[in-house]
C-alpha cells in the first residue's frame, strides 16, 4: 500500500520512491502472544537470515532460535514489539538489564561511566534479537522496532551481546544505528562476545559521542 499526495508520513523516501512504512504497523505482545508467535517468528529468523545453507543446517538454526525465543521468554520483564503488514516483516525483543551491573561482569577493560550510570539508573535493555525480513527500508523498520521496545520500558539504551563469528548480525546492527562498546567474556564461552549499544533520543547519544574521552570506572569484582 502507498500512501496518496498529500497524506502524512513520517519523512520523504529517498530516490523519490514511495515510502514502505507507511503499510507497516507495529505492536507491542505480550509472553504468551509471543508464544504462540513462535513457529511464525521462527520462520522470520530464517528469511532475515537469508540462509543458503543445506535444508539440514537451516532446520537446525531454526530450532536454536525456537530454543532461545523459550528462554527469553520465561524471563523477568520480557517484552516484544512486532512490525507487520498482511503478514509478519519484523520483531524486537528482549528483557531489562539489572541495575547491580552483573550484565556488564566479564567487559574487557572498565566500563565508561556513563554506561555504568545509566545502568544504575534502569535505563539499559537488553536487546536479545532484531529480525527483519529482507526488503527495501528495513533499515526504518529496524529503527521503529528498537525505538518502541527502548521506549515501551522508559530505557535510554539498548545492549547486546554478539558472537564475534555472526558477521551477518554485527553488519546488520551497525547499519541499524548500534555502536561498539568492546568485548565480555562469558565463563561458559571460550571467545569473548562483542558489546554493542543503541542510544534512545539525542540526550543519550551526546552522553555516547565522547566514550573515547568519558572517565572509566570498574564494577566491583
Amino acid at each position: 500500500m502507498t500512501a496518496k499526495p498529500g497524506q502524512g508520513r513520517p519523512r520523504e523516501p529517498h530516490t523519490g520512491e514511495p515510502s514502505t512504512m507507511d503499510a507497516v504497523r507495529l505492536r507491542r505482545v505480550n509472553r504468551w502472544l509471543a508464544q504462540d508467535l513462535s513457529g511464525e517468528l521462527a520462520d522470520l529468523y530464517v528469511d532475515s537470515r537469508q540462509t543458503y545453507a543445506a535444508e539440514a543446517h537451516r532446520s537446525r538454526s531454526r530450532q536454536d532460535f525456537l530454543n532461545r525465543l523459550a528462554d527469553d521468554i520465561r524471563r523477568p520483564g520480557f517484552a516484544m514489539v512486532i512490525a507487520e503488514t498482511d503478514h509478519l516483516v519484523g520483531c524486537a525483543f528482549g528483557f531489562p538489564v539489572a541495575g547491580d551491573g552483573f550484565w556488564w561482569r566479564g567487559f574487557d577493560g572498565a566500563l565508561p561511566r556513563s554506561i555504568e550510570q545509566l545502568t544504575v539508573s534502569g535505563g539499559v535493555f537488553e536487546i536479545t534479537s532484531i529480525l527483519v525480513r529482507p526488503r527495501p527500508r528495513d533499515r526504518e523498520v529496524a529503527r521503529r522496532l528498537q525505538e518502541r521496545l527502548l521506549s515501551g520500558h522508559q530505557a535510554s539504551l539498548g545492549a547486546t551481546l554478539v558472537d564475534p563469528g555472526d558477521l551477518h548480525t554485527l553488519a546488520s546492527l551497525r547499519s541499524w544505528g548500534w555502536l561498539d562498546l568492546g568485548e565480555v567474556w562469558r565463563p561458559a564461552g571460550p571467545t569473548a562476545l562483542h558489546a554493542l549499544v543503541f542510544p534512545l533520543g539525542e540526550r543519550t547519544t551526546a552522553r555516547l559521542d565522547g566514550l573515547a574521552h568519558d572517565a572509566w570506572t570498574r564494577w566491583p569484582g
